[in-house]
């Protein structure tokens, strides 16, 4: 017997990343480190319960060992509930036949079962790719005011990024009349989040009608909020304003590390108001050496340094030996940097050794000169970086 809900959460969390190369050539992108001591998949997930959201489904798919493994039953984020909490949804095999899902909407299509057991009035959709803080309680409170099917959440883009994004076109009520899909030529700068609440009852009879479609994407973006506006369906853009950084690529996920080292970053991960909840291994405090020299970085508990690291951002158990140098770089969990070695403007991934005299990276580089580094490389001077150096 289920608890009926008023609103349930799905979030999408089944990407490759392809665009995160090495970093997710064994790990699914929501599962990939940020900040020290957070992974991309602990941002939705504190999102919704702080928003007061207890029963969420995730969809998973590419890679997804590290992923499940790392949220478990939930407990991190107080999901580990009797009725509700949260629930892991892969493809499965069913009496028809057995697929991958093929896009974001077919995905929530394989799971519309698990939507009507809650019989929920409200469905919030997310995607497992974005750093931000939201209250979800907000956006649904808005979307019930409205009176609207389904509510996109938005946000101010540069226009001269907004191409890369879909666009809602709205009128003075904020009701939306146009959602474009990446738009060669964007009429104004209000960005898609890939956060939708939609009333249940209009999802699901979607998500079938786009299902039968033999030449749909199987895409909330691309088809399912077009055929809801060409239905004349009640569609609403909700403004967020807010820290939102989708991190879907190396170099923005490079400066999503390096936004929070700012003198005034928006991003406040200490704000107990909205708190991110994580999965962390338990660690020694910091060893900080007598000659080690940090400027302007987070270093996580478990670190040992005797080096110097300046604007970087360090996870658990890294060590940095004396003489080696980071700077402008991510270093995740594990990796050790020894005597000599120079690190600039890099991700490098867990479980790597980084050699003796060894340089990685730019000194000179910037956002758009990342190198990386991949899981468990190790790098000698001998090795010219064979074993997993790359720039992206």
């Amino acid at each position: 017997m289920y608890c009926k809900k008023e609103c349930i959460a799905m979030l999408l969390a089944g990407g490759q990343g392809s665009r995160l190369y090495d970093l997710t050539k064994q790990t699914a992108k929501p599962a990939v480190s940020y900040g020290g001591k957070y992974r991309i998949i602990d941002f939705p997930l504190s999102n919704c319960i702080n928003s007061g959201i207890d029963t969420v489904g995730v969809l998973t798919q590419y890679e997804p060992l590290a992923l499940n493994d790392y949220i478990g039953n939930g407990a991190p984020w107080d999901l580990d509930r009797a009725r509700g909490g949260l629930s892991v949804l892969p493809p499965y095999q069913n009496g028809r036949n057995a697929d991958w899902y093929k896009g974001t909407a077919n995905a929530i299509f394989q799971n519309i079962n698990f939507i009507r057991k809650y019989d929920p009035d409200y469905v919030l959709i997310l995607s497992g790719d974005h750093i931000y803080k939201m209250d979800y309680r907000k956006m649904l409170a808005y979307h019930k005011a409205r009176g609207a099917a389904c509510t996109v959440a938005t946000i101010t883009v540069p226009i001269e990024e907004a191409s890369r994004f879909g666009i809602c076109n709205t009128n003075p009520d904020g009701s939306i009349y146009e959602f474009e899909e990446k738009p060669a030529q964007p009429k104004n700068d209000q960005a898609s989040m890939g956060i939708y609440i939609f009333n249940t009852s209009t999802l699901i009879d979607y998500l079938v009608l786009d299902e039968a479609d033999p030449n749909s994407s199987k895409d909330f973006g691309k088809n399912v909020i077009p055929n809801l506006l060409r239905s004349g369906e009640r569609l609403f853009a909700y403004p967020f304003s807010g820290y939102w950084k989708d991190v879907g690529t190396i170099s923005s996920l490079w400066e999503a590390n390096m936004d929070l080292l700012s003198d005034s970053p928006e991003l406040h991960l200490s704000d107990k108001s909205l708190r991110i909840y994580s999965k962390n291994t338990a660690r020694p405090p910091q060893f900080i050496g007598a000659g080690a020299e940090i400027r302007n970085s987070m270093i996580s508990e478990g670190c040992i340094i005797h080096g110097t690291v300046e604007n970087s951002v360090l996870s658990g158990g890294v060590e940095i030996a004396r003489g080696a140098y980071v700077s402008n770089s991510v270093i995740l969990s594990d990796v050790k940097i020894e005597s000599g070695a120079k690190v600039c403007f890099s991700i490098v991934d867990s479980d790597s050794v980084i050699g003796t005299g060894v340089s990685v990276g730019n000194e000179k580089g910037d956002r758009s000169d990342i190198t990386v580094v991949a899981k468990g490389s190790c790098l000698t001077l001998s090795q010219n970086n064979e074993n997993g150096g790359s720039t992206k």
